[in-house]
């Protein structure tokens, strides 16, 4: 039996084609109802859907064999206990710093709101730029806005968020797209099932 472990939203949705693709299919009513264990098309294998954070914590501790997570959700996280197996190429987008266009960044401590403190602090420390980073969980256009702080780590898709914001975007940390992680003793007892699937979605990229 093996587990994997999706996130709802943009990631299950480009998720989804690839899946099937390699011949995993999961049903409307179920993908619709509230249960977090998806029956699927094949006895030995489950769809467990999870916050997009707890994908490398479920998949880490082994509640799921694989898993499909942001690389900034694996940033964050560390990936302790995983590996990276594919780079899928979707829900693509951009780590990056922004602030209003007139902000002064060159400031002995920079205030930096963020829900990404692990990135944003390896950032500004490899640039020599000390920082009080402080963590939101949601609203990051809106910190620099009432001044609580100088600037913000986020993602960026399209920038439509930042330009309804009067905000820039400045620094590009690193682009992201989603991964397909396992855990790493499941990777060694279930090698070869994992590398099967594996084979199958990397074709399909």
């Amino acid at each position: 039996m093996l587990t994997i472990a999706l996130s709802k939203g943009r990631i299950l949705d480009q998720t989804l084609p690839l899946l099937e693709k390699a011949g995993l299919f999961i049903s409307k009513k179920e993908l619709q109802s509230r249960k977090l264990i998806l029956d699927t098309n094949l006895k030995d294998l489950k769809v467990i859907v999870i916050r997009a954070s707890d994908v490398p914590v479920f998949v880490q501790h082994g509640a799921a064999d694989l898993g499909i997570a942001g690389k900034d959700v694996l940033l964050e996280h560390g990936a302790v206990g995983v590996f990276e197996l594919l780079d899928l190429g979707i829900s693509k987008c951009r780590l990056m710093v922004a602030a209003k266009e007139s902000q002064n960044l060159n400031k002995s401590t920079l205030k930096v709101a963020t829900k990404y403190v692990k990135s944003a602090k390896e950032y500004f420390f490899s640039k020599g730029q000390q920082v009080e980073v402080i963590k939101l969980s949601g609203a990051m256009e809106l910190a620099p806005i009432v001044g609580l702080s100088d600037c913000i780590v986020d993602l960026v898709d399209t920038g439509n968020t930042l330009k309804a914001n009067n905000l820039v975007p400045l620094d590009l940390i690193r682009d992201i797209s989603s991964r397909l992680i396992v855990n790493s003793a499941a990777f060694n007892t279930k090698h070869s099932q994992i590398n099967d699937w594996v084979k199958g979605i990397e074709k399909n990229l």
